[in-house]
């Protein structure tokens, strides 16, 4: 399997894809520094699954093992400051190093309590997750969420090693793997129709977790992504892209209660109610949102919103990261594989969308 390398202009990272990679010591350590501190954070669910062969890849660097509870709802300003406590009880100092072992959101809670500890130590990404493996443990973005809000607290800081081994993909529950391929039919949708067409023919096959198509569905996703983040580390333009159905996801997300809805999920309806504003408004046929739509369902995703209100679904749009000067950006579709963001969608669209899936 290959070594990815993602180039910026502070310093690029690799990003390794190798099943089994969590039996090699040496795949996950990389060049860790002698002498070098290492805190291995979490959660309860992953931990008891991979974390005795991690622990022992680190054992000369004194590992500090934090676990923290699983879910969604972990990710708070309140996780950060009981981190930062352990952090702190076990003496640990500059040089010491974060590792991420977990799916989206440990990732996210540890790149962000590494951005923040004494300002700033080094973090790796071990992602167990499918969606933390295609989407989350690149490209720097950490966080954790407010009540208004997902991921509106957080930072752009880059790991400095993403390692993926596919074969933690076999204890997933079929729920996450599913969430999972919501990211990757993104990937498709916004910028490959060659890799849509793809998925198309072998969705099958990924959600029976055939080893040959996931080892080409996570290249393949992680080439795009590091792609878009070269361009745009910090989402000033085209990285924007990258969040095709999360402006609805996200919505769903805190509307439902984080933690009721994985995001994945979210994200995969978002994507359905992006293709019908898009449909509305005349940049896309038909039978590219029948296409989308039916590769949403072969993954396993749900194709319906759950029922929220109207009013404040809007006002969760409202706080979207993408929002400027007051107006909501969405990212639509002109044809599958090729997307656009604009604000410009008027209100009677918008609410028909909404209608049309249930939010009133």
């Amino acid at each position: 399997m290959p070594i990815l390398t993602l180039d910026l202009p502070q310093g690029g990272y690799p990003i390794r894809i190798e099943a089994g990679a969590l039996t090699r010591p040496e795949a996950l350590r990389g060049a860790v520094e002698p002498g070098r501190r290492v805190a291995i954070i979490t959660n309860t669910v992953v931990g008891p699954l991979y974390l005795a062969p991690v622990a022992a890849a680190f054992a000369a660097h004194d590992p500090l093992i934090i676990t923290l509870p699983d879910g969604e709802a972990q990710k708070t300003l309140a996780t950060i400051d009981a981190i930062v406590d352990q952090l702190l009880a076990a003496r640990c100092d500059r040089r010491t190093m974060l590792v991420a072992l977990g799916g989206g959101v440990v990732g996210d809670i540890t790149g962000f309590a590494a951005a923040v500890y004494q300002r700033g130590v080094p973090f790796m990404q071990i992602p167990t997750t499918l969606l933390a493996q295609v989407d989350s443990s690149v490209g720097g973005k950490t966080g954790v969420n407010h009540a208004r809000g997902k991921n509106m607290i957080g930072s752009f800081y880059q790991p400095i090693s993403v390692t993926i081994d596919p074969d933690t993909l076999k204890t997933l529950p079929p729920r996450e793997r599913a969430a999972g391929l919501a990211e990757v039919i993104k990937y498709g949708a916004i910028g490959d129709a060659s890799f849509f067409d793809w998925l198309e023919a072998h969705m099958s096959r990924l959600v029976a977790l055939d080893g040959d198509a996931l080892a080409v569905a996570i290249e393949r996703s992680c080439r795009a992504k590091a792609a878009v983040v070269m361009a745009d580390e910090r989402e000033a333009g085209v990285r924007a892209l990258l969040n095709f159905g999360h402006t609805f996801g996200h919505a769903i997300e805190a509307g439902a209660g984080y933690g009721h809805w994985l995001h994945g999920e979210a994200v995969g309806v978002g994507m359905l109610m992006a293709a019908d504003l898009s449909v509305r408004l005349g940049m896309l046929d038909a039978s590219a949102q029948a296409r989308l739509r039916a590769l949403v369902v072969a993954a396993g995703l749900p194709s319906a919103a759950p029922p929220l209100a109207a009013g404040p679904f809007l006002e969760l749009m409202a706080v979207d990261k993408k929002a400027e000067g007051g107006r909501t950006r969405f990212v639509l579709l002109q044809g599958l594989g090729r997307a656009l963001v604009t604000a410009e969608v008027p209100p009677a669209a918008l609410q028909a969308t909404l209608a049309h899936f249930g939010i009133r």
